[in-house]
């Protein structure tokens, strides 16, 4: 009896340490990684656009270049959050053979 019981908590402890694992696997997904920084950088360079003076707009041949740029990062960054967001990653599938075994 005290065999089950034991099997039965490595069982639950393995399944908790899966669980952990899963989730930190998530959190640290490339996709948020870059969407974050995308999306923060974007917001920052778009404020510079709004704030852009006339004489920037001329030196860029007159094109509000950091209102573009940032509009399109920004774009790109909701693009991939968006993406984990809608596609998250699959858990890893547990191999079905027994440590030990070959």
């Amino acid at each position: 009896m005290s065999d089950s019981h034991s099997e039965k908590n490595v069982h639950d402890e393995v399944s908790e340490l899966e669980t952990k694992s899963v989730t930190a696997a998530r959190l640290f997904d490339i996709r948020r990684i870059i969407g974050g920084l995308f999306a923060v950088y974007g917001v920052i360079v778009t404020i510079a656009g709004f704030a852009a003076s006339d004489d920037d707009i001329d030196k860029a041949q007159g094109v509000n270049i950091n209102l573009w740029t940032g509009l399109g990062m920004l774009i790109l960054g909701l693009f991939f959050l968006a993406w984990l967001k809608l596609r998250p990653t699959a858990p890893p599938t547990p191999s079905l053979e027994e440590p030990g075994k070959e």
